[in-house]
C-alpha cells in the first residue's frame, strides 16, 4: 500500500478532503497533516490519519518524514508564504520526494520531481468548456495537451448519419459515442447521429481540424476546398459559341453556389465580341479577368492561379479535361467539366452506388452541391454481390435526405446504368477523382468500376471531387 502525505489548509484544502473521502481509497495509507481546524471536513474518515502541527517548522516536519516513507506528498494550502517554507522544509529532507502541490501564486516551480497544478489555467481552462462551440479537451487524463477531445454532433453537421468505419481517421481515432445518457463502443457500422457526443483520441492539432470539419455545416460549397470559382478559357482552342457557354455555366454556379469570386483566367487572347464581353465582366465586384498575353505554361499558370486565389471548384470543358486529367487531379479540387447542352437544362443529380466508403466520406459535398443548386439527387443501385455495403450507402443516403429535406431517388436497376443515363442530358454526374481515372482507358471497358467508364459522358454535366485513401 502507498503511504500518501497531504498538507492541508484553507478551503480547497477541504473540499479536496472531503472529495477524498467519498473516493475508494482502500489501497493506500493516507496521513493529514493540518494546523486549523476549520480545514477539516465535518465528518472525519476513520481510514485517514490526522496530525495537527506547522508544517513550517523544520524540526517537526522533518521528523514525519524520516519515520515514514511516503510514496508521495501532496500540498494543498491558501497560504503562499506557508507553501513556500514547506515545500523548502520537505526539499531540505528529501530531494527526491515526489511533490503534487497547488500553485495559486504562478510561483513557477523548476523542479523534476514537482508536478504543479496551476489553479488559474485551470480555472480559465474549466470556464471556456462551458463556452458554446468550444471542444472539451481532457486537463487531467494522458499527457494533457489535448490529444483527447469531446465532440458534439451538431444538426447539420457533414457527419451526422455517417458509420463510423467510413469516415477517415489518420492520426485520430474515435474511442466511445455517448448517445442519450449512454456510451457506445463504436463499431465500423455504428452510425452517428445528430446530437451524439464522440470522444476522440488523437494527435492535437489534428483534433482540431477534425473539430472544424465536425462543425461545418452546408450550404458552404465550394468550401471547405476553396472560397472561389475559376474557369478557364482558351480562346484559340474554344470557338464563341463555346466561349459563352462555358461563361455561362460559370456565371450561373457563381450566383447559386457560396462562392466569393468568379475568377476567369483567359489564355490566348483574341479581339472581338467575346474579348469585348469578357472585359465587361470586370465592372462587377465579384468577377475578375485574368488575361495571360506572355504564352506562359498553361499548368504552371493555373497552378499559381489556384494557389493564390483560394479557388475551390474548376471549371473547364471536355477538351482541356481529356488532354489535362493528370494534372487536374494534382490540383486537388473539385473540377466541373462542362456538358453540351446547358447548365440551365440540369433536373437532376446522379451518383452511382459503387465504392460506398468513398461515396459516403463525400456524400456531404454531394448533398451541400445539389441543394444549392436545388437539384434532387438519384442514386443508382446497380446489382452487385456486395448487397451489405449498398444498404448502408442506400441508409446513409436516406437519413440525409430526411435530416435536409433534400430529395433523394433510389434507383435499383439489374440493367447497367450507365446504358440507361447516356440516353438523357437531363443529368449532372458525380465521379470520386481518385488515381484509377487515370488508367488508360483500354482497362476500363473491361471494368466493373462505374466511375471509370467517366469517358462515355463526355458530352454531359460531370463534378469531380476529389479523393485521397
Amino acid at each position: 500500500m502507498k503511504k500518501i502525505l497531504i498538507i492541508a489548509d484553507g478551503i480547497i484544502a477541504r473540499a479536496f478532503l472531503k472529495r477524498l473521502e467519498a473516493l475508494d481509497t482502500s489501497e493506500n495509507i493516507f496521513y493529514i497533516v493540518y494546523y486549523k481546524e476549520s480545514t477539516l471536513p465535518k465528518k472525519l474518515s476513520d481510514h485517514f490519519l490526522y496530525y495537527r502541527f506547522d508544517p513550517t517548522s523544520f524540526a517537526k516536519l522533518s521528523t514525519l518524514l524520516e519515520d515514514i516513507d511516503f510514496f508521495q506528498v501532496m500540498l494543498v494550502m491558501g497560504n503562499k508564504i506557508d507553501l513556500l517554507a514547506t515545500y523548502e522544509n520537505i526539499r531540505k529532507a528529501n530531494r527526491n520526494l515526489p511533490i503534487v502541490l497547488l500553485d495559486k501564486w504562478q510561483l513557477g516551480f523548476e523542479d523534476q520531481h514537482t508536478q504543479v497544478m496551476d489553479m488559474q489555467e485551470r480555472i480559465a481552462n474549466l470556464l471556456s468548456n462551458y463556452l458554446p462551440d468550444i471542444p472539451l479537451s481532457a486537463q487531467n487524463i494522458g499527457l494533457g495537451q489535448g490529444e483527447i477531445m469531446e465532440f458534439k454532433i451538431p444538426f447539420g453537421s457533414a457527419y451526422v448519419y455517417r458509420h463510423v468505419g467510413n469516415i477517415e481517421q489518420k492520426r485520430w481515432r474515435i474511442a466511445a459515442v455517448y448517445r442519450k445518457g449512454q456510451i457506445l463502443l463504436p463499431e465500423s457500422k455504428t452510425m452517428l447521429l445528430p446530437d451524439d457526443t464522440i470522444l476522440a483520441v488523437g494527435n492535437p492539432n489534428v483534433l482540431k481540424g477534425v473539430y472544424k470539419s465536425i462543425n461545418r455545416q452546408f450550404g458552404q460549397f465550394p468550401l471547405p476546398f476553396g472560397q472561389n470559382i475559376y474557369t478557364l478559357i482558351d480562346m484559340v482552342a474554344m470557338d464563341d459559341a463555346c466561349i459563352e457557354h462555358i461563361c455561362n455555366d460559370a456565371i450561373l454556379m457563381h450566383a447559386k453556389l457560396n462562392s466569393k469570386k468568379l475568377l476567369f483566367r483567359v489564355i490566348n487572347p483574341r479581339f472581338g465580341k467575346m474579348l469585348d464581353k469578357l472585359k465587361s465582366y470586370q465592372e462587377s465586384h465579384s468577377m475578375e479577368v485574368l488575361f495571360d498575353f506572355l504564352g506562359e505554361s498553361i499548368e504552371r499558370l493555373i497552378s499559381s492561379d489556384v494557389d493564390l486565389n483560394y479557388v475551390g471548384l474548376f471549371i473547364t470543358e471536355k477538351r482541356f479535361f481529356s488532354a489535362h486529367l493528370d494534372f487536374l487531379h494534382r490540383l486537388k479540387i473539385p473540377v466541373l467539366k462542362i456538358g453540351a447542352y446547358g447548365f440551365f437544362n440540369i433536373a437532376q443529380t446522379v451518383v452511382l452506388c459503387d465504392e460506398s466508403e468513398k461515396i459516403e466520406q463525400l456524400s456531404s459535398i454531394i448533398f451541400d452541391f445539389a441543394s444549392q443548386m436545388k437539384l434532387d439527387i438519384s442514386l443508382f443501385d446497380f446489382a452487385s454481390d456486395e448487397r451489405e455495403e449498398r444498404e448502408k450507402i442506400i441508409e446513409h443516403f436516406e437519413n440525409l435526405s430526411r435530416l435536409f429535406e433534400e430529395k433523394v431517388r433510389i434507383v435499383k436497376t439489374r440493367r447497367n446504368p450507365i446504358r440507361e443515363l447516356r440516353e438523357h442530358n437531363d443529368f449532372l454526374q458525380f465521379i470520386i477523382f481518385d488515381k484509377r481515372l487515370l488508367e488508360p482507358k483500354i482497362f476500363s471497358w473491361l471494368s466493373t468500376d462505374m466511375k471509370r467508364h467517366y469517358f462515355h459522358f463526355k458530352d454531359k454535366y460531370q463534378l469531380y471531387l476529389p479523393y485521397e485513401s
